[in-house]
């Protein structure tokens, strides 16, 4: 049984579980840890977390619990997935919220899942912001989220794993298993494209107009909702990007190549009937999507 939540790293997902957890009913401990003292105590005023510990301390609290979830970005999950795993035994359980799996699920395989080893469950909450921090955190942010798991092929769920699972459906969120290659993938297409086509337009238009104060006086007047919702990604800092970028590399440049093509027939195609095509293929993709 759940009694005592281990999370490393607070900021706004981190932080949002811990909300999650006491807003669904969880009554046990929840202790954090993370890189700044700021962050953990604004994570603990906000009730996301019972206490805090320093990083040097973090073992010792994370051999005492049951679930350790790691929240932070991708290369610092698998730093304390090897760091926790000399630490930790098969009666505990290890997840992570990591936005790419599939060097997280090879690590996993190789470090836990174990005889006498902890058990590892990758997962990926598909919430969040384009700005991070605790101070952000919420507890209804995963409702009606999609929370995806990417566990080992033929792994027998282990009894944290399956209380771990219900919790999360208790935040109100869905759940899909998938493999993480094919998580990396579709993600590359569904999140990180969608972000590299936010940032990069932003940074356009900041390239185009924003050395001219009445450009951007004009763009700032005439841009409305759409320009608004388009752009709105483009806030996203690039810490929170750096790790998806260099662990789905290869995904996500598949993506961006594709777009470049379909942009370059739709440049070559402003005054024929194939415009009109690709508007009715736009329309059909929104259609199954309402």
């Amino acid at each position: 049984m759940i009694r005592r939540v281990f999370i490393v790293g607070t900021g706004l997902i981190g932080a949002s579980v811990g909300l999650a957890l006491r807003a669904a009913g969880f009554d046990g401990e929840i202790i954090g840890t993370g890189p700044t003292e700021e962050t953990l105590t604004i994570a603990r005023d906000r009730g996301a977390i019972d206490l805090w510990c320093a990083r040097d301390a973090a073992d010792s609290e994370a051999a005492a619990s049951d679930v350790i979830l790691l929240a932070g970005p991708v290369f610092s999950i698998l730093d304390w997935m090897q760091r926790l795993a000399p630490v930790l035994g098969e009666h505990q359980l290890v997840t992570d919220v990591g936005s790419t799996k599939l060097q997280i699920a090879e690590l996993a395989a190789k470090l836990y899942n174990q005889p006498g080893k902890a058990h590892f469950l990758p997962g990926h909450p598909m919430a969040g912001k384009e700005l991070g921090g605790a101070a952000l955190a919420e507890a209804v942010l995963f409702q009606n989220a999609m929370w995806l798991f990417t566990p080992a092929v033929g792994a027998r769920p282990s009894a944290l794993e399956t209380e771990w699972r219900a919790w999360v459906a208790k935040f109100g969120s869905r759940t899909m298993d998938l493999d993480p290659a094919r998580h990396d993938e579709i993600c590359a297409w569904v999140s990180h494209l969608p972000q590299m086509l936010s940032t990069t337009l932003a940074a356009l238009l900041e390239e185009t107009f924003g050395a001219d104060p009445k450009s951007r006086e004009e763009i700032a007047a005439i841009g409305g909702r759409a320009l608004r919702e388009v752009t709105r990604l483009g806030a996203s800092p690039y810490s929170m990007w750096r790790d998806i970028a260099l662990s789905n590399t290869e995904p996500i440049a598949e993506t961006l190549h594709a777009l470049e093509q379909r942009l370059a027939h739709v440049r070559e195609n402003l005054r024929t009937p194939e415009l009109k095509e690709e508007f009715r293929l736009a329309n059909k993709f929104r259609r199954r999507r309402e």
